[in-house]
């Protein structure tokens, strides 16, 4: 008969989706990669929204959001400590968002 490790350490993971210093963080850093000029105009209207926001123990971030200029939808993913441009569209964005919202809650 097998033993099992009691001391085995699961990871945690917490829902960050309603820190609002995190998400600037997040949205400011995803701002720079966009040009101004090319990939907006004006930030004046500029809308920011999240899928999810988790941090993850022994990972760090995991996140799915968009910003929304005055020219364009741009997707962005944050990993552990990167924050990669998505070439996605809207709906793969909601159905993604809708899958890692249903295997995290």
């Amino acid at each position: 008969m097998g033993t099992f490790n009691k001391n085995k350490k699961i990871n945690t993971e917490k829902n960050e989706i309603n820190n609002k210093e995190l998400k600037e963080s997040l949205a400011n850093i995803a701002l720079q990669i966009l040009e101004k000029g090319k990939d907006y105009n004006n930030l004046e209207n500029t809308i920011c929204q999240f899928g999810y926001l988790f941090v993850i123990e022994g990972h760090g971030i995991e996140a799915l959001f968009k910003i929304v200029t005055d020219v364009e939808t741009f997707y962005f993913a944050a990993q552990a400590d990167s924050i990669l441009q998505l070439n996605i569209n809207e709906e793969f964005f909601e159905e993604t968002t809708d899958i890692f919202l249903s295997l995290h809650q």
